[in-house]
């Protein structure tokens, strides 16, 4: 939880400037009034259906929900001392809807098993021996770096003298409010960690799977080997592939759509209108006198006077272009017309330079080695001197990261650079290629002058308006979307007519009712909400206004909460059931043959490779050829020397495997360092799926998508 930090104890008993608690209190009555007017008014989803969903049996009403969320609010606007924004407010509900999922699902589980934090571990987490993280940064001695319990006694001592419904009070009593679960949290965790127990036998497994080796050699058969035209597939294939399958295709509830874009652009008309208001300009802008105030007053930028030198001038301006009193433009850069005038040709305190360079550096700190990277320098200089190209000399022994841009370096100010590389440059009168290598704590520079010092500065003031659409383009849009959209139902029809129209139809599947983004709609939350609160299959939306652009969507699918049917999955799982059937026919054919290795995959075909693995061990991951598959490394490890497998299906194809050697590691007389190994990762495991696996089993039903 984010905490303020006090950095000055005399300063606690002030408010801030901005926000009393008269503010405070005020805001929190305007949203309760706000909420509750738009919840009990005429149209009021309240009166049909106050449910937001159902944890762990029990039915949170809005109210309930709403609570939450202004709980989180409050806390947002102590911290930031301003109203959350919409973006702010999707992240609020959520952490309102984990708080109640917490409240609900969690802490019972605690309460089973007895966990619970006494007032005395609050109070030993504010000022104890186990002081709260978030508590040890909130006082912080900033002389000394360290915890300061007393500034702990002193705040609370202070917060007593203070109102009930001051910032301090309360920002103190939801900070320590949320102290208590976050406690609990961490001992029921340790209490469940703390069960894991590893046997020796599991430990001494363990180090097998690490040190046994085996030498190996296998047939490999990819499955590509069967061509798919060859295969059959029936529905008792894809029955068998499915039941076995199963638990791969659980799913939440959700539902597919299709929708079309009707783009709001600006047309040429709306171009040539902003273009001809900013020609109007052009003379007045001539003659201003005040070039500053006058781009500000007219401009859509927020930076219409910006001082620039040689080195940062924007890519819209070129140096012949730098006249003092020019104006050039109007122009379109990107998407706003620019105009543009050199206001002011003055004298900056800072030199600029600009220069290419490359550097030899010395193998290490010795005079022979110093000595050497000079000499190489020097031929490079000489070479260059004699009509080699500066810039490719640069790609080929330049050795640091300007070496590909052939050594250029651009503009730098004077105190940039370190001191001798400064030094050359900025006392060079003209440019080019300096007579002589340079020495500097890096190695040897060979110093190409593109631009010698210059410290003038350009002060530029930049009209900028941005080419928007115009309400007839806006109005266009929208009128194409509502016609596609008039009389409209079925995804057949949907898709007709939107090849007629020439439309991209984009397809949306899997959408969970808690998403805000479909496909590359950014802020598609009203699309989302139609899509569970009132769509049926084949029923087609109103226009939807998202910015930028308007959509018409219909609804094509839906998965209801549970296991998906067969017919949705089977297109996903062809490939697999095809594949296990080439592996029965593969397996049927290398099962015939007879010989070494190299003769039945000689026998079987150009597809089969035989291949050697001399350090094969069950805590491998994966084998030449066959791939990641943990299944085919522990079968491949089976057999006794000088035995092999049956010919087995892997991830990728059929593997036939010969063992040419097991090495099974000796005993040793202490498996400790196994046994924390094991321990350490059940323990991670068990931390990281505590919590969602009491979700699961909380059965949580959540229909916030008919409110928000």
């Amino acid at each position: 939880m984010r905490f303020f930090k006090i950095e000055n104890m005399a300063l606690i008993g002030s408010l801030r400037e901005k926000m009393g608690v008269g503010v405070v209190i005020f805001v929190f009555v305007a949203i309760a009034a706000f909420v509750l007017g738009d919840l009990l008014g005429n149209n009021s989803v309240l009166l049909n259906d106050n449910s937001v969903g159902e944890i762990a049996g029990r039915t949170i009403s809005l109210e309930e929900f709403q609570q939450s969320v202004q709980e989180r609010e409050a806390n947002y606007v102590l911290n930031f001392n301003r109203q959350p924004g919409d973006r702010e407010m999707t992240t609020l509900r959520q952490q309102a809807w984990d708080m109640l999922i917490l409240r609900n699902a969690i802490q019972k589980e605690y309460t089973k098993v007895g966990v619970t934090a006494t007032v005395d571990e609050v109070e030993d987490m504010i000022h104890g021996k186990n002081v709260d993280e978030n508590v040890k940064q909130a006082f912080t001695n900033q002389q000394t770096g360290q915890f300061d319990r007393q500034q702990v006694i002193s705040y609370l001592q202070q917060l007593r003298s203070m109102p009930e419904n001051s910032e301090p009070r309360i920002r103190w009593e939801v900070f320590q409010r949320d102290m208590k679960p976050g406690r609990e949290r961490i001992k029921y965790e340790n209490l469940l960690i703390k069960s894991t127990y590893v046997t020796t036998a599991e430990a001494e497994l363990d180090y097998h799977n690490q040190n046994d080796v085996a030498e190996v050699k296998y047939l490999f058969a990819p499955f590509f080997a069967i061509s798919d035209s060859a295969v059959t597939l029936t529905d008792a294939d894809f029955k068998t592939f499915y039941n076995k399958n199963r638990e791969r295709y659980q799913s939440e509830h959700t539902r597919n759509l299709r929708f079309v874009q009707f783009p709001v652009m600006a047309s040429s008309d709306d171009s040539l209108a902003i273009k001809e208001e900013i020609n109007k300009l052009t003379t007045e802008f001539k003659v201003a006198t005040d070039d500053s105030a006058f781009a500000a007053l007219n401009s859509d930028n927020s930076n219409a006077y910006i001082k620039y030198n040689l080195g940062s001038l924007p890519t819209f301006i070129s140096k012949d272009e730098l006249i003092e009193g020019t104006v050039k433009g109007p122009f379109i850069d990107a998407s706003t017309y620019k105009l543009v005038k050199v206001s002011k040709i003055g004298k900056d305190t800072t030199d600029y330079a600009r220069a290419s360079h490359i550097l030899i550096r010395w193998a290490d700190e010795t005079d022979q080695a110093k000595k050497d990277a000079k000499e190489k320098a020097r031929k490079i200089l000489n070479d260059i001197k004699g009509g080699a190209d500066f810039a490719q000399q640069a790609r080929e022994h330049g050795t640091d990261g300007t070496a590909q841009s052939g050594g250029d370096l651009g503009w730098f100010p004077r105190g940039e650079m370190v001191k001798p590389f400064a030094d050359a440059v900025f006392t060079a009168t003209k440019s080019g290629l300096l007579n002589d290598v340079v020495e500097t704590d890096f190695g040897y520079h060979i110093i190409s002058v593109t631009n010698t010092k210059d410290n003038t500065s350009y002060s530029i003031a930049v009209i900028e308006r941005e080419i928007t659409p115009s309400d007839a383009s806006i109005n266009e849009a929208l009128r194409k979307a509502e016609a596609f959209a008039v009389e409209l139902s079925g995804v057949d029809n949907f898709n007709a007519r939107a090849e007629k129209e020439n439309l991209t139809v984009y397809e949306a599947k899997n959408v969970l009712s808690s998403e805000r983004r479909i496909n590359t709609l950014a802020d598609a939350r009203q699309v989302v909400q139609w899509l569970f609160r009132d769509a049926e299959k084949g029923e087609v939306s109103t226009v939807f206004d998202l910015q930028e652009l308007y959509v018409v969507a219909v609804m094509s699918g839906e998965i209801e909460k549970g296991y998906k049917a067969l017919d949705i999955v089977k297109e996903e799982i062809t490939p697999s059931v095809r594949n296990e059937i080439k592996g029965k026919m593969i397996i049927e054919k290398l099962s015939s043959l007879q010989g070494s290795l190299e003769e039945i995959a000689s026998a079987f075909g150009k597809d089969a490779s035989v291949n050697n693995m001399s350090d094969l061990k069950l805590s491998s991951t994966n084998m030449p050829s066959v791939g990641f598959d943990a299944k085919a490394v522990g079968t491949a490890f089976s057999p006794e020397s000088g035995k092999r497998t049956k010919p087995f299906t892997t991830d990728k194809g059929v593997l036939l495997v010969e063992m040419q050697n097991k090495t099974i590691a000796p005993a040793i007389a202490d498996y400790a360092s196994y046994k924390t190994q094991i321990q350490q990762v059940a323990q991670n495991r068990n931390t990281a799926g505590i919590a969602e696996a009491i979700k699961k089993q909380a059965s949580i039903i959540d229909n916030r998508y008919k409110f928000y």
